[in-house]
């Protein structure tokens, strides 16, 4: 790894993998080097120690015996916490969401602990919520998917990432949440991969500065418009 490369934790891919939000790590590390930073991705998986040394974290999601597993192993390896403390960034998504906050239900109806890096707690819903979520945040309309029970309350110590438009996300009209450089959300998809504009403002935390204005590789606009535009429930 080049000693000035962003160093980017994919932590425990093995245990919190499910719904392929491992490819957020290779859309930030790819949108870095097209900008010309230098960037690697450091895989943390179950049993190693979390380094507190990296630049950003990802967290992705996960069943119900694996989140808390997940969790149990991050309080055990307080690298993490270290690492948000000195102000890393640290993005996660549904069970990393949950994990992320300060305690979480599992559908047996035990309370587990989190790691208290957001102000959120989750308890299990009526209904599993499953289908497309569109939400409209501070980094423009947010798209994904959702598949999950749990049903999320964000506290005075955070703020929602978005105001949900089609979907349920934290079951309260708004989905995510967001503490100085630790945000999280309900989109799958992976998220970065379908929100850009989303993976910048994590690459704006991660170096200091919005990322430059610089030109990317050419992708079919309008084609990638329509796309999301139909994602958004819109007609073009």
């Amino acid at each position: 790894m080049a000693e000035s490369a962003v160093r980017i934790g994919l932590v425990l891919p093995d245990v919190l993998g499910t719904y392929g939000d491992s490819g957020n790590a290779v859309v930030l590390r790819q949108r870095l080097r097209w900008r010309g930073v230098p960037a690697d991705v450091v895989a943390i998986h179950y049993g190693d120690p979390v380094p507190d040394c990296l630049d950003v974290y990802l967290l992705g999601g996960g069943e119900d015996e694996a989140q808390a597993l997940a969790a149990g192993h991050l309080r055990e390896h307080p690298g993490l916490r270290r690492a948000a403390a000195r102000g890393a960034v640290v993005f996660g998504v549904c069970a990393g969401l949950q994990v992320l906050g300060t305690s979480f239900v599992s559908g047996d109806g035990k309370r587990h602990e989190g790691l208290g890096l957001l102000d959120v707690d989750t308890a299990p819903g009526r209904r599993r919520a499953v289908g497309e979520i569109v939400a409209d945040s501070g980094a423009g309309p947010l798209t994904g998917f959702e598949n999950h029970l749990g049903v999320t309350t964000v506290g005075p110590g955070s703020s929602p990432l978005g105001r949900v438009r089609t979907g349920t996300g934290n079951g309260d009209g708004t989905d995510g949440a967001v503490t100085g450089h630790v945000l999280a959300t309900y989109l799958h998809g992976p998220a970065l991969a379908r929100n850009p504009a989303l993976a910048d403002l994590l690459i704006g935390w991660v170096t200091g500065s919005p990322p430059p204005d610089l030109p990317l590789p050419e992708v079919d606009e309008l084609r990638r418009e329509r796309l999301r535009a139909a994602r958004r429930g819109a007609r073009r």
